[in-house]
């Protein structure tokens, strides 16, 4: 399935907690520019550490991203980099998980 190119990847599914980044982070981008060239700027922009998920979407923005943190302090210094100092952000809004309730990558295979 490798060869095929099925299996992208294979991973290893981390506490974050156990690591020390427990906070997870769902954050919603809205684009200013939105040509090719822009938007492949900000997709490498968004390709940090942090970042766990990146989707180019349709409807009200164009980017939601998920991203792990330590703290609170460590998302304020990562937003104001990603997002704030970013002159194609015309705005983001951040929305902070309370629980980890279903976490995984898992594809559900075709039955039949």
């Amino acid at each position: 399935m490798e060869d095929r190119g099925v299996i992208t990847g294979n991973v290893a599914l981390v506490d974050p907690t156990a690591v020390g980044r427990p906070i997870t982070i769902i954050v919603e981008v809205m684009a200013e520019r939105t040509s090719i060239e822009a938007l492949e700027a900000m997709k490498a922009h968004f390709a940090v550490p942090e970042v766990q998920q990146c989707y180019y979407v349709t409807g009200e923005v164009d980017f939601i991203l998920v991203l792990t943190v330590a703290s609170m302090k460590e998302y304020q210094t990562l937003a104001r980099r990603l997002f704030a100092e970013n002159s194609n952000v015309t705005w983001f809004k951040t929305i902070v998980a309370l629980d980890r309730v279903k976490v995984g990558l898992d594809v559900p295979s075709m039955a039949g």
